[in-house]
């Protein structure tokens, strides 16, 4: 009996439901159609071809970009008992041998593949001789020049639809705007396929922009607030990369870096640590991050402002794929708008795509200099509707205090005029403040008319002001010049016309610091730290786990199954199968030494622990109070089926529980017969006892039926 896409969901992923869109495309893709798929990271495409590719019959090829991405996919794929493999250049022949022999007797259902793999000589022809069921291309955007990370192998793509016209392809990613979509489905030669947009709203997704000042100090600190929590910070160059992680070394933060400059070999030790959760922090170029498939990053930093939204989208997506709680930090300063820009400049490409990138650029910029809500300018950038603020950015938690800064702004702007634009942020901070140090007396600014004019504000406020300028278009720097500011049209504009300038209300570092501390409750309920501190044993398990077995954590659980069982406090096998994201093979693998160490957790909490924790106890409690299952159930809050899973589990215990009040002789007679002839034993899934009985007996009454046999066949003993 073959497995309907909700049974495949449960069992082989453990979801109870889909996510938005992913149950129509499955559906339009098993009608055998074309797809184009566009969802956020950690949205669920995958699923889009995963389930298609085990309810089809034959393979399913799969063009993936890079090695790592391939083999945490195809992990995660066989920890929940799918059958996949990929072939590509990190495999011995023996092993491609044997994949390739696998492929050829119908024993996989998914196979990954780069498409440099694809197009070596004579392996297209191979390939297409397998009984193809569906072709899949992830990362589909690297096959148009007008997306951020362009393959030139992915144009190539097309002979594949041309080969075998009636196999359905699906393209997949998660950042595209119309003109990429367009051109996607024009290279890969589907420009009929239907295109199914999620929602690219991220809510778990925190979004904050800071300017570039104290920014090792800043790191610090909110690392330093995320205990154990593994995180991204993204720089633009090599040297960045390792400086900023020596200085999170010497602090005592586990960090290392990663960019294209590194040995090989060097690069992939890294990452396998950041994978393992050896590693908490990786400080990386964009070299790191599209083949990482790991679902617990629980924040990004942006070291340096983006070349476009995409990119930062795509890359602020790769924390929080579990949908949990996760956070996201960009610093900007102008100078990185004008490195961006000659970096373009310098690209060598056609004069109109360079266009299309500074326009780009110009997107960015207006992300990080927002004054609204940063969430409404990253989806209206995907043209996705929005209309109320998010309340999970900086912006919307705490909106800018503006004021009238005209008189500041005259100020600054007239001693940049008076020293011939020849001074930078500093040497402007003492002439404004009126210091009379060395260099000042030098170059004579001390008989400026404006010098001293701003003594009134602090060098903090000045440096603040000044960049608000800067980032706002008020003047401009010369980098080339020793950082030299230089008056534009707007300046002349301020001082001449009186053009208003309103800038955003000063407030120091330990401010701002102190006021987010004010924000975090200073202390938890019992039953949060209860949570929280089984959260952690489950991790430390999971990581013991991980390593024994070689694959990474969050293949054996992800932080949000982990969480979720953190809450549930599951006891047994039905109670386990109640978590998100635990599906059979899961169970079979981990599931008994998991409720083991909950179990041993709970035994560590006081039965008279008002938090209520030792939950079978409480329910017991209530049980002898004479309440029903039902009144149980709704004074605690839980499913009814969990309270019978609590009163089984204490029968079996021992303890003084008449569970035969809950099923019928008849009932009993019968499930247990069913039970005799599928040769199901105590210990055993009893789904299929369940199935086989046309689910006739819920689960907890075939539970309590095999319990009260058991018990009978004991006392005959």
């Amino acid at each position: 009996m073959s497995l309907t896409k909700e049974q495949i969901l449960k069992q082989y992923y453990g979801y109870n439901a889909f996510r938005p869109l992913q149950a129509e495309i499955i559906d339009w893709v098993l009608y055998g159609q074309d797809a184009m798929v566009l969802m956020p990271t950690g949205g669920g495409k995958s699923l889009c071809f995963q389930i298609p590719a085990l309810v089809m019959q034959g393979l399913t090829l799969v063009i993936s970009p890079l090695i790592s991405l391939m083999h945490d996919q195809v992990q995660a794929l066989k920890a929940n008992g799918i059958a996949a493999e990929y072939v590509n250049s990190s495999l011995t022949s023996q092993e491609q041998s044997t994949i390739e022999r696998q492929c050829k007797n119908g024993e996989l259902k998914l196979l990954y593949i780069s498409p440099e793999k694809l197009f070596t000589q004579g392996y297209l022809d191979w390939i297409l001789s397998l009984n193809i069921s569906l072709f899949a291309v992830d990362e589909s955007h690297c096959v148009s020049t007008w997306g951020h990370d362009f393959r030139p192998e992915y144009t190539k793509l097309s002979v594949l639809k041309k080969a075998l016209p009636n196999v359905p392809m699906i393209a997949l990613t998660a950042t595209a705007d119309k003109v990429t979509r367009k051109d996607i489905l024009t290279q890969l030669g589907i420009p009929e396929a239907k295109i199914f947009i999620s929602s690219f709203d991220r809510p778990n997704l925190s979004l904050s922009v800071q300017a570039g000042r104290n920014r090792i100090k800043i790191i610090q600190n909110f690392i330093a607030e995320r205990p154990r929590q593994c995180g991204i910070i993204y720089c633009l160059s090599r040297k960045n990369t390792e400086t900023v992680a020596e200085a999170l070394r010497k602090v005592g933060i586990n960090a290392k870096y990663y960019h294209a400059g590194m040995p090989a070999q060097e690069r992939s030790e890294v990452q396998n640590q950041f994978i393992q959760d050896d590693i908490q922090v990786i400080v990386a170029t964009i070299a790191f991050g599209m083949g990482i498939d790991k679902s617990n990053v629980r924040w990004v930093i942006h070291y340096s402002m983006p070349s476009n939204v995409e990119s930062f989208y795509q890359e602020i997506g790769r924390s929080g794929r579990d949908g949990l709680k996760s956070d996201t930090l960009l610093f900007y300063t102008y100078n990185d708008l004008l490195v961006r820009k000659d970096m373009i400049a310098d690209s060598g490409l056609p004069t109109e795509m360079k266009e299309v990138q500074v326009a780009k650029l110009e997107r960015m910029k207006q992300y990080a200099e927002a004054e609204i809500c940063r969430r409404r300018i990253l989806l209206s950038y995907f043209n996705e509707e929005v209309t109320n603020d998010c309340g999970n950015c900086d912006v919307c938690k705490n909106p800018p205090i503006r004021f009238d800064a005209t008189l500041i702004a005259q100020k600054a702007l007239s001693a940049i005029a008076r020293t011939g634009e020849n001074v930078a942020m500093s040497m402007l901070i003492d002439i404004l403040r009126g210091s009379n140090n060395r260099r000042i007396i030098e170059h004579k600014y001390h008989e400026i008319k404006t010098f001293g004019v701003g003594k009134e504000l602090k060098a903090d406020e000045w440096a603040d002001y000044l960049q608000q300028m800067l980032n706002s278009g008020v003047m401009d720097i010369a980098y080339d010049e020793a950082h030299a500011y230089k008056l534009n049209n707007a300046s002349w504009a301020i001082l001449k016309e009186g053009r208003k300038v309103q800038l955003v209300r000063y407030r120091p570092f330990e401010e701002k610091q102190a006021e987010r501390e004010a924000n975090i409750p200073k202390e938890k309920s019992k039953r949060e730290i209860i949570k929280d501190e089984l959260f952690e044993r489950l991790r430390v398990l999971r990581k013991q786990i991980a390593d024994e077995k070689n694959i990474p954590p969050f293949v054996v659980f992800s932080d949000a199954t982990l969480s979720d069982m953190a809450q549930k406090k599951p006891l047994n096998q039905l109670e386990m199968f109640n978590v998100s994201g635990v599906g059979e093979q899961k169970y079979r693998q981990f599931g008994e030494v998991f409720l083991k160490e909950i179990g041993d957790f709970l035994k560590t909490i006081p039965k008279s622990s008002a938090t209520g924790v030792d939950t079978f106890h409480y329910t017991y409690q209530l049980y002898k109070e004479g309440l029903s299952v039902n009144e149980i159930a709704e004074q605690r809050s839980l499913n009814p089926v969990t309270i019978f899973s609590h009163l089984a589990k204490l029968y079996e215990d021992g303890e003084d529980i008449n569970i035969s009040a809950f099923i019928t002789e008849t009932e009993v007679e019968q499930i247990v017969g069913a039970a005799k002839v599928m040769n199901v034993k105590k210990g055993d899934p009893i789904k299929p006892l369940f199935e086989a009985m046309d689910a006739k007996y819920e689960y907890h009454k075939i539970r309590i039926a095999l319990l009260i046999a058991e018990k009978n066949k004991i006392k005959r003993l």
